[in-house]
């Protein structure tokens, strides 16, 4: 379901299989297509995986939009975005424990106008984004008017020397 009103939401964007910087650029689309337009984006972070062990590497960015999706209805959006792009599990949790794996793309809200969502399908903002560098590099590159329309891939270590 849509509004009339324009909101400004954050979104988390990580691959790290097949060509994951191609994932970004195509889930990209496929947001712009299907939900609003991007305002912004960060670069793309080349990131080691966060709460499990893998062989592949993350590439990570942020995206700022507009869109008349209310906050529900964009996260449906962005899971259909998910399972379209073949990814067809998502985090599980065993005994209260996040469970990670690798993944063909991963869409997160991270931020949606200045509202706070507490319910158990939706937190809004995302309650693990303090935690992770791959989520807040790329996003204080957007908040802090350092985003350009190129988009570069650089790695963490390399962003954090800025």
């Amino acid at each position: 379901m849509t509004d009339e009103a324009l909101h400004t939401a954050y979104l988390g964007l990580g691959s790290n299989l097949g060509d994951a910087e191609e994932n970004i650029h195509t889930a990209c689309r496929l947001v712009a297509e299907r939900i609003g337009e991007i305002k912004q984006q960060s670069d793309i972070y080349r990131t080691e995986p966060w709460g499990f062990q893998s062989d592949n590497a993350f590439a990570n960015a942020v995206i700022c939009i507009e869109t008349t999706m209310k906050p529900h209805d964009l996260l449906s959006a962005t899971q259909q975005i998910e399972r379209h792009m073949g990814r067809t599990e998502k985090t599980s949790y065993r005994n209260g424990k996040a469970r990670y794996q690798d993944r063909i793309i991963d869409i997160d809200i991270l931020l949606y106008d200045d509202l706070t969502i507490d319910e158990p399908d939706l937190k809004i903002p995302h309650p693990l984004m303090q935690q992770r560098d791959f989520v807040m590099t790329p996003l204080r590159q957007l908040t802090n008017g350092q985003s350009t329309c190129e988009c570069r891939v650089v790695g963490l270590s390399e962003a954090d020397a800025k």
